[in-house]
Order: C-alpha cells, then structure tokens, then sequence
C-alpha cells in the first residue's frame, strides 16, 4: 500500500486528512492532485438503480446535519459526489474512490460496494462530520485513489442480547457503529440459560415465560417477530446479514424452564438468573425434542432471508458425547430443511459438521493441541472455519485488572493483543483456505447499557474490523495505532464512550 507518512496533508492553511488514514486500512493508496471541497452546490450524483440511490440517500444524512448544506440526490454528472455502479475487477464489496479538485467518484460493482465505500469517505472527512448540528467545515477530501477491497466474506459482530435484554434501538445503534467499520455480519445471540429472546408462535411460552428475566433478575424481554424483521431490514440497509443464534444443546434453562416437556425427567426448573454455564440440556431421547427444534427453526429461518443459522453447541457439559452427537447429527438437517447453513461453535468439529457448515473457533492461544487439532482436521474436511479466539477478540475481556466491567476468564485484553495476530496463520493445520474470516463476540453478562457496550466494544472492534477486511501486508501494529488514534474524535462526535488505552497515541481533548 502506498499512502503518505503523516496523518495530514496541507492545502494552503487548511488541513486535509490523509487518504492513509482510514480503518479498516485500504487495499491501495495513492495520494495524488487536489484536494475536493464539498460545499453548498455539491450534489450527490447517483449512477445505478433503485439500491445505489440509496446508498446515496444514506450518504446525504450523513453530511446534511454537519455541513448544512442541500446536497440534493442527482442523475449522473462529472461533478461532486458521484456513485457509480459499474463493471470491474471489485468483487461483491469492493470499490474504488477517486477523488481530485472537481469531485469525488465512489465505483463499485455492487451496492454493498458503494456502502463500504462511503465509510471510507466518511473517514476522510473532518470527525465533526458525525455531528448532528451545523459544524464550521471546511469539508475536504484529499485527492488520490484508494482501491479497496476485503481479505475475507465474514466479518463479524455477536451481541449477546439473552443474558442482559437490548431494545431494538440499542440493537440498530449497535449496527450503525458496526458499519462504519465495514463489518458485514451481525450474529445475534437470541437464547441462553438466563433468557429466550425471538417470539414464536408454536411454543408461545419461549418469550413471554422464558424470556420474563436477565442476569441478576432484571425484567428482561423478547422480539416479537416485526421486532426482530426491523432489526433485519436495518442491518441489511447497511450491508449486515444477521446470522440468529438458538444455542442447544445446552444454554437452555429458559426453554426448559418453559415447557417442562422439554426435559428427560418431565419437570421443569426454575427461571436462572445467575451467570454459571454448562448445567441444562434437552432431552436428547425424547422426539418431543425434535419437534421443537423444528418449529423453532422452521419460524426463524421464515424471517431470516440471510444464508446461516447457528445452532451453538457450545458448553454442553451436562450432554453426554454420544448424546451430543446424536443430537447435531438430527438437528443439522432440520436448518438444511429449511434453506439455512448451519453455524456452531467449534464444540461442533466433535461431532460429525454438516456438508458446508461453518464452525465458530473460540479457544485460546494456549488450548489444547487435540482440541486445536480437531478443529483443523474438520477444516481440512470440508468445514470453514470463522476465528473468534477469546483471548483475542472477546469483547467482554476486561483490557486491565481495573476495567469496571467485563470478565477475565480469558485473559486480560488490552487493544494490542486484540489485533496483533493474524487469522491467517492462527491454528496451527487449518488450511489458508478454510478461513472464512472473524468476528468479535459481546457477551453481556455485565454488560447492561448501550454505554456498557460500547466501553468495552471500542476501540478493540475496529482492529478486528481490519483483521477481517484489510490485506496481510498492511497488518501493523505501530501505523494502527496512530490511525486508530485518529478515530477519537469521531467516536466522541458520535457519542461513543470508548476506553482511552495508554497504548494508543490519541489526541488531547
């Protein structure tokens, strides 16, 4: 990648920010020319159909309220801000920005192109433009050529929305921070011991009994289905496929606690509201069972237009092995029944992996090397493998002993160790090729407010965004951090509390 050393570039007295600059850090970068002006006769020039003018529409709120300026949505033109749907060795999500004295040009092959695109651009552009009120400007971009396009197909958030319950606005602000940073995957973990979280109409006391509490008793709730259809349709708005998470089969005493039938002994437990894992477990041996694995399946896949379901799997301790086996071994077919791909934690390499499933590695560095093994030996069977190591891209990691919120079972993770690996490398047998990218989970049992989320999201997320989007020869640690740096302000004009790591350089406030 070529870009230049500093951060700025100056024209005149004005100060222009460098096309380098941006995170997740850009395939190709070559500074080049003048800078473009947005001022109050830009237009924002849209060439394509119905997808691309709004992504346009999207671009427009983004700089009206900071730069006051009209910005009106336009035909195509040689002038301003042009979007430009058109043939090119791009890829799904690539694209080019061109940008010199009399415009900038975003060009992508797809829609989803244009979207990434337009983060770009808005990194480009003064952090007060992620204001909602009228700022001072000037609104340059520095002029050059930034050709971009992603390393990897999955890049990934999880929010653990079971153990501490987050309202559909919690969930879309959470999804516009994501795509700022081009992840393309919102995993949503709707089921756990301590919460049922989706509505469905077969087994109606999931969500109003199961999903009645929340670590340490709070009130809890549940989507309904036009909930859970919202946060779909916004997260694809913005070029997120949300992947739904039914963990089993373990992680389910509030299923269980629902509907007693559901267990070998017929007798329901109680509603769990502490923070302990591995203890519930379907009935493996009853068909009962396996009509509502169905039901529920066959209801979320009808509101999930995405390709994946995950199944979890995970933490199935009280599941014997052969139980467990036999229980993936039934319930696979029943998400290919229904159109889906299934996902699972990477408990699911111990069974035998559907043909094309996924599986979700959250070891540690020092996991054992049979576990690592089996993981890597699915890969080389067919299974791809997303890469979540939990002393790496654990969001809910403490970054020190003093962190207020946030766990340590894993380690402390301080913003270097989150990004300083290379998931290209990172199990040790697992074929380059089998990586189907990263993703950053959130589990909440101590997180409880938006604030709380983005604490301990920010700034860890935005390395993990990288790992998954930008080559491996731009992997480093001591240009990151001055661009991760750089993002301060943004956050701060975006209302972001993030954690201020003494290992990052950033600006004064």
């Amino acid at each position: 990648m070529e870009t230049s050393t500093s951060t700025t570039a100056e024209s005149g007295a004005e100060a222009v920010r460098s096309l380098g600059e941006v995170v997740p850090a850009p395939a190709s970068v070559r500074p080049a020319g003048a800078p473009y002006r947005i001022t109050r006769d830009t237009r924002i020039r849209v060439d394509g159909g119905r997808e691309a003018r709004q992504v346009g529409a999207y671009l427009a709120d983004i700089l009206r309220p900071s730069t006051g300026y009209p910005l009106p949505l336009t035909g195509a033109g040689r002038d301003g801000i042009r979007l430009r749907l058109a043939k090119g060795a791009f890829g799904a999500e690539g694209y080019r920005l061109d940008s010199g004295a009399t415009g900038v040009t975003l060009t992508a092959a797809r829609p989803a192109g244009l979207f990434h695109g337009v983060q770009t651009l808005r990194q480009l552009l003064p952090a007060a433009v992620e204001k909602d009120s009228v700022q001072p400007g000037p609104w340059l971009v520095a002029g050059g050529t930034i050709t971009d396009s992603p390393r990897y197909g999955w890049r990934g958030a999880m929010l653990d929305v079971s153990r501490h319950f987050f309202t559909v606005d919690q969930v879309k602000r959470y999804i516009d921070q994501l795509a700022l940073y081009k992840v393309n995957k919102l995993h949503l973990h709707l089921s756990d011991d301590q919460g049922w979280r989706i509505a469905i109409d077969s087994w109606p006391r999931l969500a109003a009994y199961g999903g009645s509490t929340q670590v340490g008793g709070g009130p809890g709730g549940f989507y309904t289905k036009a909930d859970y259809q919202e946060i779909v349709r916004y997260a694809s708005a913005r070029y997120l496929e949300v992947v739904p998470e039914i963990d089993m089969p373990g992680h389910t005493n509030a299923a269980l606690a629902s509907y007693a039938e559901l267990n070998c002994d017929g007798v329901a437990p109680p509603l769990y509201t502490g923070t302990e894992v591995g203890f519930s477990s379907l009935c493996v041996g009853k068909d009962r069972t396996y009509d509502f694995v169905d039901d529920v399946i066959r209801e979320l896949a009808a509101l999930t237009p995405g390709r994946y379901l995950h199944i979890g799997g995970d933490e199935a301790h009280s599941t014997s092995h052969a139980d467990y086996v036999t229980f993936m071994d039934r319930v696979q077919p029943i998400v290919a029944k229904y159109g889906k791909t299934v996902v699972g934690w990477h408990q699911l390499t111990g069974a035998t992996p559907a043909k094309g499933a996924l599986a979700q590695y959250w070891g540690l560095d020092d996991t054992g090397a049979a576990e690592k093994e089996q993981v890597a030996q699915a890969a080389r069977n067919g299974t791809g493998v997303v890469l979540s190591p939990a002393d790496r891209v654990y969001l809910d990691m403490k970054y020190t002993a003093d962190t207020p919120l946030g766990q340590d079972w894993a380690g402390l993770v301080e913003v270097r160790r989150s990004y300083d690996w290379d998931p290209g490398d990172y199990l040790p047998g697992l074929p380059a090729a089998a990586v189907r990218g990263v993703e950053a989970p959130l589990w909440t049992e101590t997180i409880v407010t938006s604030d709380d989320v983005e604490y301990m999201a920010f700034p860890r997320l935005a390395g993990v965004a990288e790992l998954g989007w930008s080559p491996a020869a731009t992997h480093d640690w001591e240009a990151y951090r001055v661009r991760l740096a750089a993002q301060g302000p943004r956050w701060e004009a975006l209302g972001i509390d993030y954690y201020r790591s003494p290992q990052v350089p950033w600006p004064a406030r």
